[in-house]
């Protein structure tokens, strides 16, 4: 049996008609990368599954605004994206940012049968340095890098979901990822 990959797209058009099951669709396809996003930019749960539902409950309003249903994606991420600027307008930039919640080794990676323990604790060490090296960046760079290379957004939908221009989300990816390789030969 042939199995062929859902386009989410085909989902916005009878969500903006009202029909619930295709709301069902477009939130089972995009709460969890969602909340992804929003966890790493706000770093705290509860705070980070409140934006999503608050994403949605916008995109439920609003979606009468959305002129291209492929760009569904993007403007979905450029709700909640806002929603963390809000965030971070109404605290000391600092303090919005809490103590990343501690990882339970044997939850950060479903072992296979064949897999090897070792490889998954590495992977998994890994990743958390990665994101430790993440949260010190500045959010409007830590936001890009997540976009381009977690939510694989092209800098135009990056540009979108931030408002920002073009030529900014390019200057911001620049330097993000060049303070990245600093923060990567400083902790080597």
């Amino acid at each position: 049996m042939l199995l062929v990959a859902e386009d989410p797209t085909m989902f916005v058009a009878e969500a903006r008609a009202g029909k619930p099951e295709a709301w069902d669709r477009l939130f089972q396809r995009y709460q969890l990368p969602l909340y992804v996003y929003v966890f790493e930019l706000v770093r705290h749960e509860q705070e980070s599954l409140d934006i999503v539902q608050e994403t949605f409950i916008s995109a439920v309003r609003h979606i009468g605004g959305l002129r291209e249903d492929a760009k569904f994606a993007p403007w979905l991420f450029g709700i909640a994206h806002q929603k963390c600027v809000g965030i971070w307008r109404k605290q000391n930039r600092r303090a919005a940012f809490h103590e990343p919640e501690p990882v339970d080794p044997s939850e950060a990676d479903c072992l296979s049968e064949e897999s090897d323990p070792s490889e998954t604790l590495i992977r998994a060490e890994q990743e958390q340095a990665f994101l430790a090296l993440l949260e010190k960046l500045e959010p409007p760079h830590r936001s890009v890098l997540l976009l381009h290379f977690i939510e694989e957004f092209s800098l135009e939908q990056i540009a979108d979901v931030t408002g920002a221009q073009l030529g900014t989300v390019k200057s911001r990816m620049h330097y993000a990822k060049r303070a990245l390789k600093k923060l990567l030969e400083e902790n080597q």
